[in-house]
């Protein structure tokens, strides 16, 4: 009697089912360093559903009846990446995040990726998660900062009726390739800009990122700093291992592209910029850019510039959150000034 031979439908279900709980090990594993561990309270989840169908994961946590603090994370992240803040403001304020489309447990569509469909997604995540008319506070970190850019631009109306302030952290607006150094550049040729096919294949190639040396050593390198150690280094690696290589690869080719003009100027409640000293995803000099269409939109709240590289609000997580203790209570404390109006 022949041996039956698995079918192929049910053995890639498998392969895949196995994949996911991966994953989401990867995303909540237990640290010593109680800041990174998943929030212990009990929190609500929404579905929602994007304009092309995708379905979106978000989280609400703390008191139904508080002001809101959204979050919406970058490149290679999930909701789980804003564990640091979650764990700090939860108890005060109601806290929502979610995952951007292809990240963590969120679909990743059939439409064509572009930062529209991201703003558009950013946009359906509000209307889902804020009560009627409720302004929040919308903290937005490298990609997620970008996202609220085009969303400012795509949706200009939605800003004085949703938001309250804005915290842009490790962001740009344009050039991620012409003003990155994440790649290293050799020889004096490279001293300036980094050629743009060499950026695109960097950011767009579809690699796994295995916990075997050097590659935890590198992302301590070229995307946090070398004095992110210990939990700290850890849990950042795991939640960028996480992400699917192909999500990667896709939301890499976005990036190397990306330009979502002078949305900022559309962000016309008080906006704070955070920068890392040491990031060389997206340098001080976007985050100067950025500064100067908010000062000429009259938003600009405040800019600080912390010993971090690209992942500010995980490697300086306490001095992150105190700043943005600081705009929530600005924002929430005394109702926010709509310029112009």
């Amino acid at each position: 009697m022949r041996a039956m031979l698995p079918n192929p439908a049910d053995l890639a279900g498998k392969v895949r089912d196995q994949l996911l709980r991966h994953r989401a090990g990867l995303r909540t594993r237990v640290y010593e360093t109680a800041a990174l561990n998943s929030p212990a309270g009990p929190y609500e989840v929404v579905t929602v559903t994007a304009n092309d169908g995708a379905r979106l994961r978000a989280h609400i946590y703390g008191p139904a009846d508080a002001d809101t603090i959204v979050l919406v994370h970058g490149w290679t992240c999930s909701l789980e990446y804003w564990n640091p803040q979650i764990n700090a403001f939860a108890g005060e304020y109601r806290v929502v995040a979610y995952d951007v489309r292809g990240h963590g447990e969120s679909d990743r569509g059939s439409s064509s990726l572009t930062t529209d469909l991201l703003a558009d997604d950013f946009q359906a995540v509000l209307e889902a998660t804020l009560r009627p008319d409720e302004r929040a506070v919308l903290v937005g970190h490298s990609l997620g900062g970008m996202t609220m850019q085009a969303w400012a631009g795509r949706h200009p109306e939605q800003v004085s009726r949703r938001a309250a302030a804005v915290l842009l952290n490790n962001t740009a607006s344009a050039d991620l390739i012409a003003e990155t150094t994440v790649v290293p550049r050799f020889g004096p040729d490279f001293a300036r800009r980094l050629p743009f096919a060499v950026g695109l294949l960097a950011l767009s190639a579809p690699l796994a990122l295995p916990a075997v040396r050097p590659v935890p050593w590198l992302l301590r390198r070229q995307i946090m700093s070398l004095a992110a150690v210990g939990d700290v280094a850890v849990f950042a690696h795991n939640i960028v291992r996480a992400c699917p290589a192909a999500v990667r690869g896709k939301f890499g080719t976005l990036l190397s592209y990306l330009d979502v003009g002078r949305g900022a100027l559309n962000l016309t409640v008080p906006t704070t910029v955070i920068a890392g000293e040491f990031d060389f995803m997206t340098p001080p000099v976007h985050s100067e850019r950025i500064i100067e269409m908010l000062r000429e939109a009259g938003s600009f709240d405040g800019y600080r510039i912390l010993p971090t590289g690209h992942l500010g609000n995980v490697e300086a997580y306490e001095e992150f959150n105190a700043e943005l203790a600081r705009v929530a209570k600005a924002a929430f404390e005394i109702p926010a000034a709509v310029v112009g109006a």
